[in-house]
């Protein structure tokens, strides 16, 4: 009987992680739009993203999403996803701000090299005011 009761917990554990992150498409990530709005501080024109609903429903919420990595500095383990590998990326102007987003890592130590493909979970976080920052952001990533 405590076997059975013990197998049923598990079980139901296993379950609700299986449930407890959402796989992400970038479609929907990149389907958003921007307006243009100026900075006196920066004395210029600045895009700020507007996000949908499906976008919102995401925020903050545990995500499941595959892309390429791009390293930026890989001695402080500061790594881009991207929707597209490095030569199409948004850093080398075909894609658009919205096709990456900034990972921060649960913890460090491992080194990824660029283009290699990968499948992240971490809470997602949408970027509306920050400059320097990226559109969306990766906390607590692990592969």
């Amino acid at each position: 009987m405590r076997s059975k009761l013990l197998f049923i917990v598990v079980a139901m554990f296993l379950a609700f992680g299986a449930h407890a992150q959402k796989e992400v498409s970038w479609t929907n990530l990149m389907d958003i739009s921007f307006k243009d709005i100026y900075l006196e501080g920066e004395d210029m024109y600045v895009y700020f993203p507007v996000f949908g609903q499906k976008q919102r429903e995401l925020d903050g919420n545990t995500v499941k999403v595959s892309g390429y990595i791009i390293p930026i500095d890989v001695e402080l383990n500061q790594y881009v996803l991207s929707a597209f590998p490095f030569s199409a990326c948004f850093f080398c102007g075909a894609a658009g701000p919205e096709s990456v987003m900034a990972i921060y890592f649960q913890s460090g130590g491992k080194t990824y090299k660029t283009d290699q493909r990968v499948t992240l979970t971490g809470t997602l976080r949408l970027n509306e005011t920050d400059v320097d920052e990226l559109v969306y952001i990766l906390d607590d990533a692990r592969e």
